[in-house]
């Protein structure tokens, strides 16, 4: 499903991913691990728009997707979620879910005005979806809360209903266990889990809780310095010598 090929990313002389390649197969759960200052998250935003990447191909379904912008992936069906979740804290969780799908016709204001059974019509099918989405999660009854008033790890699951509000084909998780308590992160990693059986998305996740890996992802991909140290299932990974040389001599986070 996408190919990334000798990427490279500088930011002045800092060379944060140097001829970076791997490939993600359609209908797997990936992992994207390697210690802090790895380029993981360099990468993430270089395959979702967000960084223009110095050189390098990143191929999506055939087509060539490096340096558009991440408005324009959205439609081709890749989607993020991201380390700190990017709620709109003044919206309620219903709302947050109803502003994602796109082209609503509600958002044209001439369409208001000729058209309101259309508009309507719509927005009835956005909210069934969003409250199917938020039954999904088990989150019903935080409906009408302030997205800001939740907990770390409740913003991570609207970060997944986010994306079940898309027609995805590719979801980049940047490391959905960051600041979750135990509970909630099995609660997410079984809805990584079935949102991936039932519905035949394909993930791509960074994380470091190493068990949530090694109960989702297969292939694993290590980054060290910016590329490909190695890859595999995470049981040999695990015990590869130069990954645990990489772990143990890790810098700063990218």
């Amino acid at each position: 499903m996408l190919r990334v090929e000798n990427l490279n990313m500088r930011f002045g002389g800092l060379q944060a991913v140097r001829d970076c390649s791997f490939e993600i197969e359609a209908g797997t759960i990936t992992g994207l691990i390697g210690p802090n200052g790895a380029g993981k998250t360099t990468t993430f935003n270089m395959i979702v728009g967000e960084l223009k990447p110095t050189s390098g191909r990143i191929v999506f379904e055939g087509e060539d997707i490096a340096g558009l912008p991440a408005y324009k992936l959205f439609h081709k069906g890749i989607v993020r979620t991201f380390q700190i979740p990017h709620e709109f804290g003044q919206m309620t969780v219903l709302e947050n879910l109803m502003v994602v799908p796109p082209d609503q016709p509600g958002e044209r204001l001439f369409v208001n005005w000729i058209a309101r059974a259309k508009v309507a019509a719509r927005e009835r099918q956005v909210r069934q979806r969003a409250e199917e989405a938020l039954e999904f999660l088990s989150i019903s009854h935080l409906r009408d809360e302030l997205a800001g008033n939740l907990s770390g790890g409740q913003k991570k699951l609207l970060e997944l209903g986010r994306t079940m509000m898309t027609d995805a084909r590719l979801v980049l998780l940047d490391e959905p266990g960051a600041g979750v308590n135990p509970t909630l992160l099995l609660k997410i990693r079984d809805m990584i889990s079935e949102l991936h059986r039932e519905r035949g998305y394909t993930f791509c996740l960074i994380e470091h809780d190493m068990d949530l890996i090694s109960s989702l992802c297969d292939p694993v991909i290590v980054l060290a310095e910016g590329c490909v140290l190695t890859q595999g299932k995470m049981e040999d990974v695990r015990r590869d010598p130069e990954v645990l040389d990489a772990y143990l001599g890790g810098g700063e986070d990218e």
